[in-house]
């Protein structure tokens, strides 16, 4: 990774920056971490990601953080300035999607949890295509990312920025078969944060366990 030329960071970061006595610092973050364009290393990264979590806002300002997941790969590195992943039908709201309509400027954040602890931002302007466009422009698109779905569309970013997230606090996690619950363990998901649930059974005082006393033989 070579040092570049590029002006990054925004004057709400400068300002505080100069606030904090930490411009120097960030001057060097800036100039060797920040880059214009995604770097080899970079885009290997990616491709072995299952995991990715996408910011959006809409023309006014009003943010949106979301989450996509897939095989490793699912984001997929077009070239050194493009990214692309697959949207499918879900729960028909289009929150991110319908951010980038009025408001091109996305940030993507990859998380290593179970190997390196590290992270990488990722931020660009987006656009959507659908998947006959798509395909058509990049007729090597991975054609089963979710078993027997179809994407809707494709969200094509262009990347303006990316840079590191450095390992602290990232926890770990070990990687593990998802745990089957039966039906009745938990509400569904459209239920699960609006339905009222049935009060807990109350909790039973252990019983205590008298104390064994050892005599000494005689």
């Amino acid at each position: 990774m070579t040092p570049h030329s590029g002006t990054f960071g925004s004057a709400g970061e400068r300002l505080l920056q100069n606030h904090l006595g930490s411009a120097e610092r960030a001057a060097g973050f800036y100039g060797r971490q920040v880059q214009p364009q995604l770097t080899p290393q970079m885009r290997e990264f990616i491709r072995q990601q299952n995991m990715v979590f996408i910011s959006t806002a809409d023309a006014g300002g009003e943010c949106d953080a979301s989450f996509r997941a897939g095989p490793p790969g699912f984001v997929v590195d077009l070239d050194q300035r493009t990214l692309t992943y697959p949207e499918y039908r879900g729960n028909g709201v289009l929150a991110s999607a319908g951010n980038v309509t009025e408001n091109p400027h996305m940030g993507l954040l990859f998380i290593d949890f179970t190997h390196h602890h590290i992270g990488l931002h990722v931020n660009g302007r987006a656009l959507l295509r659908t998947d006959e466009e798509q395909r058509r422009t990049y007729p090597r698109l991975p054609v089963d990312t979710a078993p027997g779905r179809r994407p809707d569309l494709w969200v094509h970013l262009v990347v303006e920025e990316a840079y590191v997230h450095c390992s602290k606090h990232i926890p770990h996690l070990e990687p593990a078969q998802r745990p089957r619950l039966s039906p009745d363990s938990r509400p569904k998901d459209a239920e699960y944060f609006v339905a009222p649930r049935p009060p807990a059974p109350p909790s039973q005082a252990p019983v205590p366990v008298p104390a064994r006393h050892y005599g000494h033989g005689g």
